[in-house]
C-alpha cells in the first residue's frame, strides 16, 4: 500500500504525526508538502495529492487543514477523487466500505492526535464492500463526467 500525503501550514503539525504513523506501521508513503509553518494555500497540496491517487501511482491519499473542510472540497474538484473528511473512526472505515473513498481529509484543529491515528487506521484498514454500492458509486462517475466536459 503506497499512500500520498499532503497539508497545508495548519495541517502540517498532525501531517507529521501520521507520518510517524505511517512509518512505523510500514506503509510506504510520499510527502508533497507542506514542508514550513509559512502560510500556504490547502489547494496547492489537495490537487498535487488527488493527482497522484487518481493516476493510481498511490493506492489512496491523506490530506490535513485546520478544519478538513477547505481541502477536501479542492481534492474533490479532481476527477476520479472522492475524498471524505472524517473525525470520527465510524465515519473513516464506512466511506471506504460505502463510498469507496479514496482519499481520508482530516482537520488538525477539530481532531487530536490520537484519534486522528484511529482515524487513519479504520480508513486503511477497511475495504470497499461494492455490491449494492457500486452503483452509487457508479451514479457519482455519471455526474462527474457530466460537469467536467
Amino acid at each position: 500500500m503506497k499512500i500520498a500525503v499532503g497539508s497545508d501550514h495548519a495541517g502540517l503539525s498532525l501531517k507529521k504525526e501520521v507520518l510517524k504513523h505511517l512509518q512505523a506501521k510500514g506503509i510506504e508513503f510520499e510527502d508533497f508538502g507542506t514542508y514550513a509553518e509559512a502560510s500556504c494555500d490547502y489547494p496547492d497540496f489537495a490537487e498535487k495529492v488527488a493527482e497522484e491517487v487518481v493516476s493510481r501511482r498511490f493506492d489512496f491519499g491523506i490530506l490535513v487543514c485546520g478544519t478538513g473542510i477547505g481541502i477536501s472540497i479542492a481534492a474533490n474538484k479532481v476527477p476520479g477523487v472522492r475524498a471524505a473528511l472524517c473525525s470520527d473512526t465510524f465515519s473513516a472505515h464506512a466511506c471506504r466500505e460505502h463510498n469507496d473513498a479514496n482519499i481520508l481529509a482530516l482537520g488538525a484543529r477539530i481532531v487530536g492526535v490520537g484519534i486522528a491515528l484511529d482515524i487513519v487506521d479504520s480508513f486503511l484498514g477497511a475495504k470497499f464492500e461494492g455490491d449494492r454500492h457500486q452503483k452509487r458509486i457508479d451514479k457519482i462517475s455519471q455526474i462527474e463526467k457530466k460537469y467536467n466536459k
